[in-house]
Order: structure tokens, then sequence, then C-alpha cells
């Protein structure tokens, strides 16, 4: 920027944050391109203090209601945790003593932990290196104390037969056994406005109108005592640290991080620079709390746009010295990781921690709410290009062209953000839900993909995986596993005892009809245990209605309390059913008993029949009623199945459709199937994308076939992978071609989609050299990731999805 706009040019051309002559030229400041550097070299590590504190102040507790329990050890580790306040960092706060290690928190698990340790520096997927003496003092002094105690525990103690022999035959998955509550929007704004007094004052008047309460409001303020311990910490350390330096300018910024840091501890912010402070301590006391993914700020450029205004207009920062403080700000995000299990890695794989900050949409009275922070944010992205935060904008049908085009201007530099979210069908599905329209306009998204309420909802976003594929291929085979004879699903009849595709649909429908009830039924088990032995009492001072009612939100104390699960993956379900319509019922290229030896063999010696029905019956993602009926049919049909069904909360079950990275495990779980996929290979990526290759007819067309499903219905969620060459937007008309891409996908009702920008020679020559391409950021599903972290079967399955060169 040449010349600094004011506020008055910024409110009146909100563009001029990120003008167009910029475009080209992103990149962050030395310092920050340095902290960049700085934060992705080092090996990560794991971090035993969590685990250490926890098992302390667990073992000191013995015998008290549990919510107190949880807030003293938060106030424990607020206390005890080691914190540090690196070279160049202006924003300060971790959840460790250095940014991306791997915490254990064994309240949520230790048996898998255990059983991994020796190989967390060699497994495939997000690699640790852990000490011997740690391994060491995990396995004799933390560890026996949790056996049979944990939450993972618990859940394998409670959930009966019926259900695991669905679990274990990959009908579905139970999602958040071995952590606590996450996948959440915690009430930003409220933070700011009231700070740690005013919410103190909340709770204490509260808990005098609730008398029968005290042990809610007491938990409630041990963890605000936390919350503040902590900010004191780090200021008196910045305060220290300022008189061990001999560069002054180095000093003086340091002295602003103690008086920062000093300030909001009890007040609400006043400033910008306060402002992203107060919410990052927000951020990581909820990680500290909870060790889990998917706290997500929410509509960052709504309530953060004041203390910015504040500041532009009395002359406190200039917009690019803002800049520079947001970008700092940016790469915080990139601190904190999640330990994950081996299984549990394959399904989100690369790190998806899921700060999913959201710009864009509309205000309250329906108009556009794009402002210059809006533009101010995708520029940050463009500069600094990591994985996090999950950067989303919302769009309508009057979004301003300026922004859809400088959107596209940061998508085409591949950092595979921001996705895009379509508020023409995602609020009028959020009210369909029953929620109050002022507050379907004012969603945001939680994680990858998943919507929800600021501040209002605990939606339990990630409860399960719903394997549609799978349960299609129980039911050709009379509800038993074609390798095993194992009966997992009720036992309809196979597919070679059928006389058309109207009776295997029926049986489809009745294997649906059965599974998700149990699947319902097992998430209701693992939410209730939540409640039971992982209150949030830090959590629910940020969620509408907990203090009000005294009650946690883990146990039904939000304003709006959902659950929500993925169904996986319409394509393959699609595909399949129109191969065996015409295959096997029209056209008789093979029967349906030989067409079932054909899948248990793997289509083994039966290539030129596989490509056949691979090239010579329609798929889905080409605009083709023939295919795309059957995935709006299913959709529809799972979708109704699963919303019939109530929450142990007091509100219903949402669907969604997508895999985070779970395509390619769930994959390996199922054995070939009739639309020509091999057994055990992914199946079709993000939740609603073709399957890869197989959208030959262009992106329109995909986009046309995805908008036939009903996905009003999906509210939990839905996720649409597509992928451009770079070459696409080289040439001046390119930008404005993607933008009516962009504008076409808003009137087609499709609530999501996001795009790679990324050719497969690069992504070939990034397997090859690893180390020359570190930083190289790929969108896998619903959130990015290090292409180099992944492995190899998730890199393979995005290179081989459609590259797309023109529209």
């Amino acid at each position: 920027m040449t010349n600094t706009p004011t506020l008055y040019d910024l409110q009146a051309n909100p563009g001029l944050a990120f003008p167009p002559e910029d475009w080209k030229t992103t990149r962050p400041i030395e310092r920050i391109a340095r902290m960049k550097t700085n934060l992705l070299r080092p090996a990560r590590q794991i971090d035993l203090e969590r685990a250490r504190y926890t098992t302390a102040s667990y073992q000191a507790t013995e015998g008290q209601p549990m919510p107190l329990r949880r807030a003293r050890m938060l106030l424990d580790l607020a206390r005890q945790t080691s914190i540090a306040i690196g070279a160049d960092k202006l924003i300060v706060g971790n959840r460790s003593l250095l940014p991306r290690m791997g915490v254990i928190a064994p309240e949520g698990a230790v048996d898998w932990v255990d059983r991994e340790l020796d190989i967390l520096a060699t497994r495939p997927q997000d690699k640790f290196t852990i000490r011997p003496e740690e391994i060491q003092e995990l396995r004799e002094r933390i560890f026996p104390y949790w056996r049979g105690k944990t939450l993972e525990d618990t859940v394998a103690k409670r959930v009966p037969d019926d259900i695991m022999v669905a679990v274990k035959g990959k009908a579905f998955s139970l999602n958040q056994t071995d952590h606590a509550q996450g996948h959440i929007l915690p009430d930003v704004e409220g933070w700011l406005r009231l700070g740690p007094s005013g919410l103190r004052a909340k709770v204490e008047a509260a808990k005098q109108r609730r008398p029968e309460r005290q042990v809610f409001y007491d938990a409630a303020l041990i963890a605000l005592q936390a919350a503040q311990e902590l900010m004191r910490r780090y200021a008196e350390l910045a305060h220290q640290l300022s008189t061990q330096t001999d560069d002054a300018a180095r000093s003086a910024e340091l002295i602003r991080v103690a008086d920062v840091c000093d300030w909001i501890s009890e007040q609400p912010p006043r400033d910008f620079r306060e402002a992203l402070q107060a919410m990052w301590f927000l951020f990581v006391l909820l990680q500290m709390e909870s060790n889990a993914s998917s706290f997500s700020p929410g509509r960052f450029d709504q309530y953060m746009l004041p203390f910015l205004a504040r500041d532009l207009e009395r002359g406190a920062l200039t917009l690019p010295e803002a800049q520079i403080l947001l970008e700092y700000f940016w790469l915080k995000f990139n601190e904190i990781v999640l330990l994950r299990s081996s299984s549990s890695a394959r399904y989100f794989a690369g790190f998806p921690i899921g700060f999913n900050l959201v710009v864009g949409g509309q205000l309250a009275n329906g108009r556009d709410a794009t402002n210059f922070l809006s533009y101010m944010c995708l520029r940050a992205q463009a500069d600094v290009g990591l994985t996090q935060p999950n950067l989303s904008i919302r769009i309508h049908n009057g979004s301003p062209q300026e922004f859809l085009t400088a959107a596209a201007q940061v998508i085409s530099q591949g950092s595979g953000m921001p996705q895009v979210f379509n508020d023409e069908v995602i609020i009028p599905g959020q009210i369909n839900r029953g929620i109050a329209p002022e507050d379907a306009l004012n969603y945001a998204v939680v994680g990858c993909v998943e919507l929800s309420t600021p501040g209002k909802a605990l939606g339990w976003s990630d409860a399960s995986m719903f394997n549609m594929t799978r349960v299609l291929e129980l039911t050709l085979f009379g509800g038993k596993d074609p390798q095993t004879g194992t009966q997992i699903g009720l036992p309809t009849p196979p597919l070679d005892a059928m006389a058309d595709l109207d009776e295997l649909e029926a049986a489809y429908d009745a294997q649906l009809a059965h599974f998700v009830p149990l699947m319902v039924k097992g998430c209701n088990i693992v939410d209730s245990i939540h409640a039971e032995t992982l209150p949030s009492p830090f959590l629910s001072l940020v969620i509408e209605d907990c203090v009000e009612r005294g009650v946690d939100v883990t146990a039904g104390g939000a304003h709006y309390n959902f659950s929500g699960v993925q169904g996986v993956q319409v394509a393959n379900v699609a595909d399949s059913l129109a191969v065996i319509r015409q295959a096997v019922f029209e056209e008789h290229w093979v029967g349906s008993q030989e067409l079932l030896a054909i899948l248990r063999n793997n289509f083994a010696q039966q290539e030129t029949l596989r490509q056949r029905l691979i090239h010579r019956v329609p798929k889905f993602g080409n605009d083709d009623d023939r295919v795309d009926r059957y995935a709006q049919k299913w959709a529809n049909r799972f979708s109704e199945l699963v919303a019939q069904h109530p929450t142990i909360r007091g509100g219903v079950y949402q669907p969604g459709f997508y895999t985070v990275s779970a395509h390619v495990p769930m994959g390996s779980h199922v054995g070939a199937t009739p639309d020509g996929r091999l057994a055990g290979t992914p199946l079709a990526d993000g939740g609603l994308s073709p399957t890869a290759g197989r959208d030959a007819k262009g992106p329109t067309a995909a986009l046309r076939s995805v908008g036939k499903l009903d996905l009003k219905l999906a509210s939990n969620g839905t996720l649409l992978n597509m992928k451009f060459l770079p070459s696409f937007f080289d040439g001046r008309e390119a930008l404005k071609k993607f933008v009516t891409l962009l504008r076409g996908f808003c009137q087609l009702n499709i609530p999501h989609v996001q795009f790679n920008v990324v050719s497969a020679e690069t992504l070939r020559q990034a397997q090859a050299n690893p180390e020359e391409f570190r930083h190289l950021v790929v969108r896998v599903a619903g959130y990015s990731a290090y292409f180099t972290e992944l492995d190899h079967e998730l890199q393979e399955e995005i290179i081989r999805r459609t590259e797309f060169g023109t529209i």
C-alpha cells in the first residue's frame, strides 16, 4: 500500500485494505517470515507437563464433585505449566513450553498412548519425538493411576455389544472417546466485552439466584481464577524479560506485552492489540482444559472491527501496523497441534486443529457484512500462508464483486483457503433445524465445515462418521461381511436373491434404518459419559445460558443442543447403484451372483469388466440424472433418518456429509464396490465430491450434480472438494471466470466448496524431495495441511483428484 487509507476511506471502500495492486506481491515481513520458518523447523516433541500435573491434581481432589476437580485441574495447570516468550513474539501464550508439542491428557485415554509410545517418532503419520526417561515416567508414575478411569475406559465398559458389532464391522464410528469437549464456537464477543471481572460478576450474580447450583458456580469461579493467573504469569514474565535484554526496542515491546497481559487479566480489552491477546488466551485456556480440536473463532471480522476502527480513528494504529499485528496473531494459530492415535491420525491427518475463522456474510438486517477487516484477513492468509487459522468466507447473492475477486486471488495462491460457504442455502437450513432467524443469520463454522451458532450451541458436530458405502456393501451380501461371513447388519436378502433394483434399494433402506438408531444410541452413551466424567467449567463460562442456568455445557446448559454425524460417501453409493441398475438389471452385462463373486475377489481377472463399469455407466459429478437421482435420494434419506432422533441434551441430531481425511481409512475397510473401486482403496473424498477422475465434464457439471441434493437438510455441514491447475489462473480473465463459478455455486444452493490449486506434477516433486517442499500446503478435506506431513496413501489420493484447467 503506497498511501495509507484513513478510517473514512476504509469504511467507504473496504477493499482498500487489500487493493488489487498488492495481490501479486503478497509476502510476510522479514520478522514474520523468520518466525514462520522457526515455527516449522524443529521436530515436534511430547510435553509431559499436562499429564504430570493433571495426575497430581486428580490425586489431590479424590472424592470431590467432578466439576470442582476439573476446575482445580485447570487452576493447577495455569499455575504450574512452564511458560516462555520466544524471540519476536508480540502475541504470547501457549498450553505447552514450546510450540507444536504433543500434549497427553490422561483423563481422556492412556491405553493407546502407552501402546504407541515406542513408535511415536517412526509411525507413518503425525510423528513426535519423546525421550526414554519420559516414557519411563509415563509408564511407571502416571499411567498406573489412570487405568480403568479414563473416558476411553468408561466408553468401552458401557457401549453394549449390538453397537460394538456395528462399530467393529465398520458401519460407523463413535468419536470423541478420548478427550474432553471441543468442536464449538465460544462466545468470543462476550469474553471481550465483559473481561474476567465482568464474567466474575455475572457468575456471582447467578450464584445468588440459584444457590442449589453451587458446585457449578464454584467450579466456574475457580476456572476463571485459572484464566486470570495464567495471564498474570505472562505479564510477570514479559516484564522480567524486558529487564534482561540490551535491545531497547525489544525491551519496549516486552513492556507493552506485560501491560497488555496485566490489564486483560482483570478488565475487558480497550484496543485491537489487547483484544487479539485476550482472544488468544481464551483459546489457550480452552485447549488446556479439554485437549480437543475445533475451538473456532467464528465471525472474527464482525466482533473485532470496533476495536480496530477505534484505534484507526484515534491514530493509535495505522492500517499497515494493524495488518502486521494481525499476521503475528495469524501465526499463533499454528502453535497448537493435537497428539492423536495412529488410527485417529489417519482419519484426521496433518494436525487439523480446527481454528475456523470466518469473514464476510450478512448482518442481522440481511445486508452484506463485508468490511475492511474481512479484506485484511484475506491478506493475512496470502502473506502468511500456513494451515491455520482455517479461513472461511461466507458469500451470498449480494456479496461484493471486489470481495469475491480478492478471495479468488488468495485461493489461486494454493493454500486451499479461503473455503467458501453459501448463505443462500445454509441460513434457511439452520432455520429449518429450529434455530432462530437472527441466530441463523449469524452462523459461523466449527472446525472443518460444521455449522453452528457462535456462543450459543453445543453442536457435538463430530459425534460419528457413518459409512454409507460400507452399509451398501453389507446390503449386497445380506447384511454379512463378504470376506468373513460375519452377520453385521440385518439378515436381508442378498443381491442374487433380488429381482430388480427396487428390492435392493428397499434392503438398503432397511439396513440404514437399522444402523442409524444404533449409531445414535452409541453417540448418546458417549455424550452422557462426557457430562459425567469430563465437565467443562471454563468452556461453560463462554457458552450462553450455561451461567444463567447453572448447568455445564456438557450436560445441556447451552441455548442450542445438537449432535452432528457425517454420512460417507454419497458418490460411491450413487455410482454403485447406477452400475447395478444398468449392468445387472437392464443390460445384463453381468449376473447378480457373478457380480458378488467378482466383488469378493476384488475384480481379479476382470479388469475389462471393471473398466466397462467405470467408463460405460454414468457417474455422479457429470450433471446426469441417471446417477444423480441416487445421490439425491440416499443423501436425503440418510438426513431424514438422522434428524428424527433427539439428543440427550434436549436438541436433535443433525446430518452432514464430510469426511475430513477419513475417506482413506474408511475405504480400507470396504471391499470392492460395483462402481469399479478396488477393495481397500479410498472412498470418494470430501463428502459430496465425485469419485476422483469420474467427473469428466468439468467443474460446472460437478456443481450441478451436487446442487440436485436437498442440502438444507444437511445442517451439520457438507464438504465439496475441487482441484484446479495453477495454469487456470493465468491471464486477465481468469479471476473473473472463477468469480462467475462462485456466483453459480451460490445459485445452485450448495453449502460449501473448497479448492486445491496445485498440479499433480508439483505434488510428485514434493514426494520425491520433501525438504524442498516443506511449506507446500494442500487442501485435504475441510482443512489444509502440509503435503509432506501426510502419509503416502493420503498423498496419492490428493494427487488422483480430478484437475480442472477450464470452466
